[in-house]
């Protein structure tokens, strides 16, 4: 077996391979970004501002993507597959943007954000070598209101909202962790590094196995369960390395680190086969959209949320934390089970223009 996460030749693996230019980017843009608040911050805030607008939107389209390349299938371990490709590309972005930070001149960052926009080109090239995809069929019925079907599914956003608490994780991976290692643990700064290796790692190494048998919103709603309780445990964990001296603490953060990351990948997985297999066939763009909506405003209220409860409430705020994530985890599949009731019968399933038996859309 190959050791590379790209899959086999189709379009799958164009879309991989346009995915890691893109995050390659997108790890050079994040590494040197930070230095341009110090030199000159308006600028950075309008430039990125609109920057979170456009990419909003390129996640959601770029979700339906996956589902037309990858049929119902194969969507979910398609997603697997451009996450741990997506690691790569961030981890081998932030590396090459070490060596700006260490020449430390104007040219070192401005070439930071010239090779940024390059990946993006050079994706947007490859996503154009996909054959288009055949618009969805008209609905049956009209649709009225100024909100679009996603925005009035309740029971979808019900799915969703639980599903959102969850991604509170990304919050704490990104920044509680190195924060709490820092002022609350005897670990040190140094560990931090390694637990984003490690999670990284894992996320290359497992991301796909465990997105095997997600096939239905069903399988999706367990899955998202076990990452609730999961992830629960793992904030456990990380508020018991506050008591211990520096070789147990940077051991238990580590073991966390990966008992975090199946959490992770299971929430991943199961929240991208719900987006999925509860979105309306003929709406799935809109769907994705009201799905990223929803995570990403919690992701937004998460640091100060995050910042307070747990930097400052410490073994309490975890307790509280891993309440949260179970709760969301155990209300998933009931929550899924009525929305699944209220579902229409499938329509006609987005297809690229090729003709029929020709298009490549499995994923290894």
């Amino acid at each position: 077996m190959s050791w590379s996460p790209l899959p086999p030749s189709g379009h799958l693996r164009t879309l991989s391979w346009a995915t890691l230019a893109n995050t390659l980017g997108s790890g050079l843009w994040l590494a040197g970004s930070a230095l341009y608040l110090t030199r000159g911050a308006s600028s950075l805030i309008v430039v990125a501002g609109l920057d979170a607008l456009l990419a909003s939107g390129n996640l959601a389209v770029r979700a339906a993507l996956v589902a037309a390349i990858a049929g119902p299938r194969g969507r979910v371990a398609a997603f697997a597959t451009l996450r741990a490709v997506a690691n790569i590309g961030i981890g081998a972005g932030a590396a090459l943007a070490g060596l700006a930070l260490t020449a430390d001149t104007p040219l070192a960052y401005r070439l930071l954000v010239i090779g940024n926009a390059s990946t993006h080109a050079i994706s947007a090239a490859l996503v154009m070598r996909l054959p288009a995809v055949r618009p969805a069929p008209a609905a049956a019925t009209p649709r009225r209101g100024l909100l679009g079907p996603a925005l009035r599914d309740v029971p979808f956003l019900a799915v969703g909202t639980a599903s959102a608490a969850l991604s509170l994780h990304e919050v704490i991976l990104a920044l509680i962790i190195p924060l709490w290692v820092v002022s609350h643990t005897a670990a040190g700064a140094g560990a931090v590094p390694a637990i984003l290796v490690i999670n990284t790692a894992l996320t290359v190494l497992v991301a796909v196995r465990l997105s095997r048998g997600v096939r239905t919103a069903a399988t999706a709603a367990r899955t998202v369960r076990r990452a609730g309780l999961v992830l629960a445990a793992a904030m456990l964990l990380f508020a018991a390395t506050g008591s211990l001296p520096a070789t147990p603490g940077i051991v238990l953060l580590l073991l966390t680190t990966v008992v975090y990351t199946i959490g992770d990948l299971w929430h991943s997985v199961g929240s991208a086969g719900l987006a999925y297999d509860l979105a309306d066939p003929d709406a799935v763009g809109a769907y994705q959209g009201a799905d990223q909506l929803l995570g990403g405003a919690v992701r937004a209220a998460g640091p100060a949320l995050l910042t307070l409860l747990i930097l400052d409430g410490g073994v309490a705020g975890w307790a509280a934390t891993a309440a949260l994530f179970a709760a969301a985890g155990l209300l998933s599949p009931g929550l899924t089970r009525w929305a699944s009731r209220t579902r229409r019968p499938a329509g006609v399933t987005p297809a690229f223009a090729t003709p029929a038996g020709r298009g490549e859309s499995g994923c290894g």
